[in-house]
């Protein structure tokens, strides 16, 4: 009877062994036709698609040498520094008789009607393209919004999930922000990449002081600053609060030149951005649902300049983008378990918490 239950035991590991193996080499068969097949933009959008992720960045080395996948990437990104006098933030925003004007509405590529209001200075729009879909904050008072961060960082340290920063701070909304040590997949959040300015001071910085980072933070006068800089840089422009990422998508009203030859893989993705008249972009894209294949930096750079972005910056995507407000997910997690817990996050104070100051 033992013998009979082994035999059939094995049977079914060894069915379900011949399945798993078969699903296997379907995929990376269908992955080789994709790479090597006769289309080589869906190829490019293929590595570049799974090199852009932590987990399975190894995929495109299975298809492409590394001289091929260097090929892919273009250098020719922009130099250029915020230039703070395109921005003109109206006092006005703060006088309760201001009645805000809302973002055009509409059906349109990359637009979608407002479908929330916190009060006259926020908004929430839908985002939709041919292969995404997501939400946009627009938050008229900059001062509203801050970077938020975990209790530590470094070794032992773990990060919070963009929730979890809300209540922190008592917060009305968020989104992720900067990156972190994330190797395979298994990072926790407590140790960011770069540097991170939390009210002026800086809370975390990993290659010295002197090294140039890819800054995205607000200055003391609630302008948005995107580009490289150093610490001194960084206090010499008056930064109150940052973090490091990029790439930068549009400065002084110029689109950047793409730092892929695609404008990047689909992938969920996150991005800041601020008008001229101060407004502040928060857009959450999701990606890696049968709905929402993803979008490319390209697609950023075009739904920002829609919405009137001077200045504006890619975010950490991934598994790590999510939109968070009042207390409900407004966006959907890539992330298997759930929200990632994460190094940093900007976040929009409650409408009497900003501090323009």
């Amino acid at each position: 009877m033992k013998n009979k239950a082994g035999r059939f035991i094995l049977r079914v590991l060894c069915v379900l062994g011949v399945t798993v193996l078969m699903v296997l080499i379907f995929l990376l068969a269908g992955m080789f036709v994709i790479t090597r097949g006769p289309s080589p933009t869906a190829g490019k959008l293929f590595a570049f698609s799974v090199r852009e992720t932590s987990a399975v960045k190894f995929l495109a080395n299975i298809y492409y040498s590394q001289e091929e996948i260097d090929s892919f990437y273009v250098t020719n990104v922009s130099d250029d520094r915020t230039d703070t006098s395109l921005i003109n933030i109206p006092e006005k925003i703060k006088d309760p008789e201001y009645e805000h004007s809302s973002a055009e509405s509409g059906q349109h590529e990359h637009g979608g009607d407002t479908v929330d209001n916190e009060s006259k200075d926020f908004e929430i729009v839908d985002i939709r393209g041919k292969t995404f879909y997501g939400k946009m904050m627009i938050v008229s008072d900059p001062s509203r919004v801050i970077v938020g961060v975990p209790d530590s960082y470094g070794t032992g340290s773990k990060g919070l999930t963009v929730m979890q920063m809300i209540e922190k701070y008592d917060a009305y909304a968020g989104i992720n922000a900067g990156g972190f040590e994330d190797a395979n997949g298994q990072g926790t959040g407590g140790i960011p990449d770069g540097m991170v300015i939390i009210g002026g001071e800086i809370k975390w910085t990993n290659l010295g002081p002197d090294h140039a980072y890819d800054i995205v933070g607000f200055d003391s006068d609630n302008i948005l600053h995107v580009g490289r800089m150093n610490a001194s840089e960084a206090k010499a422009a008056k930064i109150r609060d940052a973090v490091t990422f990029g790439p930068a998508l549009i400065i002084n009203g110029n689109p950047c030149n793409s730092t892929h030859s695609l404008g990047g893989g689909l992938n969920p993705r996150t991005a800041i951005g601020q008008r001229a008249d101060g407004a502040v972009l928060l857009l959450v894209l999701n990606g890696r649902q049968i709905d929402s294949l993803g979008s490319t930096y390209d697609d950023l750079v075009d739904i920002m300049l829609e919405y009137g972005a001077v200045n504006a910056s890619n975010l950490d995507g991934g598994s790590s983008s999510i939109m968070v407000c009042d207390g409900e997910y407004l966006t959907n997690s890539a992330y298997i378990f759930g929200e990632r817990v994460i190094a940093t996050s900007f976040l929009v104070l409650k409408e009497e918490d900003g501090h323009a100051d």
